[in-house]
């Protein structure tokens, strides 16, 4: 299929979801909070969040379950597309498991040559990953990397990287994790269980953890498919070799509030202050040797150096993602490497990334780089292009700043963060703002409707405590909730429900008088 074809399809797929959603929403199809989750009503569940998702062409995806298992098949064009699909389903309450068998068709076919040069390149650009000992090879876009890494998430970051490059229809992943240490199973078990403890999107209290010679099994009961995906990263320390979580089942009712009582509570600063610098420590993109963390009243500041613009909002997100974190400061300096990169230098390297990208190949961009500031320019239909355009060019040494200038074409089409699929939060980014001034065609009382129906089916809020009111599209919620990740998550699924603005009122449960 030719790329203009393509483009046309997606357009109009997008229409069509578009469509279907307001069907849905205005035929009194949406389900009531009321409702049990059998499996129809999961199907709708995630077949809404693909919908709303600007990176997913819901509408050439098929969505079944059967007893809480989540089969997703279909086509999409690139492998980042595929494993988002999986993500977003996992976080829909009541799933228990994804299976996943969605094909990757990309739009262009490219040389094995081609995507080879262009993987390693990414590999070798991107300073989380250059320093990492990988090899690759390509067979009919058929990606397989071979190496070694010193952790999980080493691992699963160069995958990352590989997946985005235009081309590339599935990965191999062989590269062996090979990390020396004399640390004991309990210390093991010790660090594994205070990481959990930690996150803000894991509920470890039902969790039971056993090291014994460096390989954990994890037991027990989360409340989503995507809080186990979460734990067994966590399970996944530098020099763990095996992970078994097969007897860590998902249940909706693990979301209780009165099982997480003793996690939301009010944490000391010197405690918090610990949290945030080890979960720096554990994230390779932060290289967190040079970060300084300062902790007062529960709101962190970040100073110090990094090496690039992107590990400035991965070390945010990795302190936001922290218990007890009410705010977060980031006054991180981007010093790049000694050697110096020229201007001109540094805007072919954006403009050859973007270009090689799976979901911004297609557009046309321009890139001005003056001291190290980036100023993007080009069109793109969503924000999500937009927002990876600048997270693409964030990505290169040298880039101290991106002025992102970038048009988005479908601005109806607004762009929200999930804490459990996106890396870095909407906020991060200083052109993206709500404004309260956008009209909706939806009448208040559906859109209060579809907030509750989204809060409801939320692995992350208890929809039972938020209540929701709407005038004029404008959204107040009132309520109580145990986090300051729950009280943004709200706001997140006001947004998703058709909101045009959000009052968040919700009190914090440990800090309400």
């Amino acid at each position: 299929m030719n790329q203009i074809k393509w483009k046309r399809l997606l357009d109009a797929g997008h229409r069509i979801s578009l469509v279907l959603l307001s069907l849905i929403c205005f035929s009194g199809i949406a389900f009531s909070a009321a409702q049990n989750h059998n499996d129809m009503d999961i199907v709708t569940a995630v077949e809404v969040e693909l919908m709303m998702d600007q990176a997913v062409p819901s509408y050439l995806l098929d969505v079944r379950c059967k007893e809480g298992i989540v089969t997703l098949a279909g086509t999409v064009n690139n492998l980042l597309a595929r494993d988002r699909a999986r993500d977003i389903a996992e976080t829909v309450k009541g799933v228990r498991a994804v299976v996943n068998r969605i094909n990757v068709d990309p739009v262009k076919e490219r040389s094995d040559d081609a995507i080879h040069s262009d993987v390693v390149n990414a590999l070798y650009t991107n300073p989380a990953t250059e320093y990492f000992d990988i090899a690759v090879s390509v067979e009919k876009g058929k990606t397989t990397l071979t190496g070694t890494v010193d952790s999980y998430v080493e691992k699963r970051l160069a995958e990352k990287v590989t997946k985005g490059i235009s081309g590339v229809v599935s990965v191999e992943n062989q590269i062996e994790m090979k990390y020396k240490t004399d640390r004991s199973d309990s210390d093991f078990r010790h660090d594994i269980k205070e990481s959990m403890r930690w996150d803000t999107l894991v509920d470890q209290n039902l969790i039971r953890v056993t090291v014994k010679g460096k390989q954990v099994t994890l037991k027990g009961t989360v409340g989503s498919a995507a809080e186990k995906s979460r734990a067994i990263t966590h399970a996944w320390m530098p020099g763990i070799k095996d992970v078994d979580a097969d007897g860590l089942k998902v249940e909706r009712w693990a979301r209780d509030p009165d099982l997480r009582t003793n996690k939301y509570t009010l944490k000391p600063d010197k405690e918090i202050k610990a949290a945030v610098e080890s979960a720096l420590l554990h994230d390779p993109r932060v290289l967190s040797t040079r970060v300084s963390t300062r902790v007062t009243d529960g709101i962190v500041t970040l100073s110090g150096r990094v090496n690039y613009l992107q590990a400035k909002r991965a070390a945010a997100q990795d302190a936001r993602n922290t218990v007890g974190v009410v705010r977060v400061k980031n006054h991180l300096k981007v010093v790049p490497p000694v050697k110096t990169i020229g201007n001109a230098e540094l805007e072919d390297k954006i403009l050859e990334r973007l270009d090689a990208d799976a979901y911004l190949g297609d557009y046309d961009f321009k890139a001005n780089v003056i001291a190290g500031a980036a100023d993007l320019y080009g069109t793109v239909d969503t924000y999500y292009e937009k927002i990876r355009a600048e997270d693409l060019a964030s990505e290169i040494a040298g880039i101290l700043y991106v002025d992102n200038n970038i048009v988005v074409k479908k601005t109806w089409h607004p762009m929200v963060f999930n804490p459990y699929v996106d890396e870095s939060s909407t906020e991060d980014y200083a052109w993206h703002t709500f404004k309260p001034g956008i009209t909706t065609h939806k009448s208040d009382w559906k859109i209060t409707e579809n907030i509750r129906d989204e809060l409801f089916w939320s692995p992350f809020v208890d929809a039972d405590q938020v209540t929701v009111v709407v005038d004029d599209g404008k959204a107040t919620l009132t309520g109580q909730v145990d986090s300051w990740s729950e009280y943004d998550a709200a706001t997140q699924n006001a947004l998703q429900g058709g909101a045009v603005s959000v009052d968040n009122d919700l009190t914090i449960s440990y800090l309400a008088p």
